[in-house]
């Protein structure tokens, strides 16, 4: 009746250890998978603030970009109008001059 009895304990005690070593490894297992789980989260959230920051410079960029072309621009269109201003003065200028140059020679 010992021997039963001792193998029925041994089962048991086995049957137990099993047990626990089976909820450790589900616990290990669960603190894997949530550590990975966070560790995927972050690098998302890295990544998609690395965007947002990358989208934020290229807009800067392009808004400093267009303000310059636009300064540029505007500093084009006033050198032409000042170049056309004085190239009236100097057509005036030349046709005065051909006006005089033509009153002497008939004179």
């Amino acid at each position: 009746m010992r021997a039963p009895l001792l193998a029925i304990t041994a089962l048991s005690a086995l049957g137990l250890g099993l047990s626990a070593c089976s909820e450790k490894a589900s616990d290990n297992l669960e603190n894997a998978g949530s550590a990975i789980g966070n560790d995927v989260s972050n690098a998302v959230d890295d990544a998609g603030a690395k965007i947002d920051n990358g989208l934020d410079r290229a807009g800067a960029a392009i808004d400093n970009g267009a303000d310059r072309i636009g300064a540029a621009t505007d500093r084009a269109a006033d050198d032409a109008k000042r170049e056309g201003k004085e190239a009236k003065q100097d057509v005036g200028a030349s046709l005065e001059q051909a006006g005089k140059d033509l009153r002497n020679d008939s004179h």
